[in-house]
Order: structure tokens, then sequence, then C-alpha cells
């Protein structure tokens, strides 16, 4: 199955972007911590050429650290500068200013030894939708500048935003590519909220990410749903078992299978579940 979804604003946003990018020095790409091969947007890339780019791995508060850290070194392994974050934590934040900085310093040395006034650096903000560049951008310049809401596709057109003196960043809509070729990728963005919910089926979403966490962190689900059997096959009973631990019951007792799908997106989405982090690097 492929799985097509580029809405209008998006096809408009990569134009902008490919029209756009000569204007600023660097790139700050970011990716969901829980999918950063997936959430990365391969069309950005056949644009970007090669501009200088950095990787922000968003979101590690809810991934899982050990794979995250695995993800970095695979990053720098490919020479691509990349960093986590939690959007609330400030020394994250700091990190991610501090590190932009010095790729910035290395545009505006060039500029010096030509005898070209500096200017602040300048650097645009890319990513899939909802992966949080909004937020991000709202912490870096310490106000409310970009929207930001708990959907994908928020953000709908460019602006400037200035980070104190030392960089200034365009802000871009989310975009998503116009098909997932790969069935794996879809679901994966789908579980972690990043598709909006009615391009797929939820229960499809649930059965695979029950799937994955089955092989993957069967320990989480025994904790948050006691689970005797993760290696239990029949998936209906599955979730016969977690709506009824967590009350997804219509009237007569019956489990309601969409809601039952719905509360476990949400508890994977929101972390309650537990840190996972959906694929592994190549190299692990």
């Amino acid at each position: 199955m492929t799985i097509q979804w580029f809405p209008g604003h998006m096809a408009k946003a990569k134009r902008e972007v490919q029209e756009k990018l000569k204007l600023v020095d660097f790139v700050i790409e970011l990716v969901d911590a829980r999918a950063p091969l997936s959430s990365q947007n391969p069309l950005i890339h056949q644009v970007l050429n090669e501009k200088l780019k950095m990787v922000v791995l968003m979101k590690r508060d809810l991934a899982d650290p050990t794979l995250t850290e695995k993800w970095l070194h695979e990053f720098e392994r490919q020479g691509i500068t990349a960093i986590s974050m939690d959007v609330n934590n400030r020394k994250d934040l700091q990190k991610v200013i501090e590190t932009a900085k010095q790729l910035g310093d290395v545009k505006l040395e060039r500029m010096r030894r030509k005898g070209i006034r500096p200017r602040p650096a300048r650097a645009m903000i890319i990513g899939i939708p909802n992966v949080g560049k909004s937020t991000l951008i709202n912490r870096m310049a310490s106000k409310k500048i970009a929207k930001t809401g708990d959907r994908p596709g928020v953000t709908k057109q460019q602006q400037w935003i200035k980070v104190k003196k030392d960089f200034e960043l365009m802000d871009t809509p989310g975009i998503l590519w116009p098909k997932f070729e790969d069935q794996e990728i879809g679901y994966r963005l789908a579980a972690i909220g990043t598709i909006r919910d009615e391009i797929l089926s939820l229960d499809d979403i649930a059965a695979y990410a029950i799937n994955y966490l089955k092989d993957e962190y069967p320990q989480l689900l025994k904790d948050r749903y006691q689970l005797d059997d993760t290696s239990e096959d029949d998936m209906w009973e599955i979730f016969q078992h977690i709506g009824r631990r967590r009350g997804c019951l219509e009237s007569g007792g019956k489990v309601n299978i969409s809601k039952t799908a719905d509360v476990i997106l949400q508890d994977l989405r929101s972390g309650k579940l537990g840190k996972v982090t959906l694929e592994k690097p190549a190299s692990n």
C-alpha cells in the first residue's frame, strides 16, 4: 500500500524553500527522536544540495535514550552535526543556540575575510509537521512568535525571527513528501502523530504500534496494560484486554475498538507507555 498525503500548501511550501534557500547560511532540520530517519524529508534533501546543515532530534524526553545516543553517533558518522533536545529543557535550548551560532560563525568568518561587513547569521528551520518547530522558535526567541498546536500543519507561511543578536531564523511550514512508498515509514509517522489521524485507520496504526512494542518493548506493555503474555498473536484479544483495562466500553460491556486504539496511541504519543523509539540506525 502506498500512502499519499500532499496538501496543496505543502507543494507551495517546497517551492518557497527552494527560492529562499539562497538567503540563508545554513539549515536546521528538526526530526522526531522517536523516528529520526523516517521523519526526515527526502524532497527537502534534494533541494538543499551542499548547504551547511545541523540536525536536531526533537522530543528526546519521549524517546528511548539509548537509541537516541546511537542515532546521534549515526549522524556524526555521516559528517552531520546532530544534537538531541527536550524543548522544555533550558540547557538543551542553549546547546541548540550555541551549536547554531558556531555554524553561523563559519559563514561570517568567510565574509570578514572578503571584507564584507558581518551581519547576523541566517538559518532556515525545516521539518515535517508536528515535529515541534514553532515551539522551539518561540523558546529561542524568548517570546511567542510562531503559532503552535498539537496537530500537524499549524504553520502555513514563512517568517523571519531574530534570536538575540546571534542569528536570524526563517521559519517554514512543515512539509511532507508526496507519498510514502515504504509503508513502514507511514505507520511510524502516524503512530507518533505526524500524519493526521484521518489519513489512516486508527485501528491499523494502533495494531502496528502494539506489534512493534511486543517485539522491542514487551515490558512496557506489561507495565501499562498488565499484558501477561505479550507473545499473544491475536490482536483482537489484545485490544479486548486493553479496552477492558482502560475502560473503553460501550453499553452492555462491549469493548469499543476505535476508542481502545485511540487510547493506545495517546499513551504512546504522550510517553505514558514509556520512552519508545520506533526505528534503529542501520549500523546498530
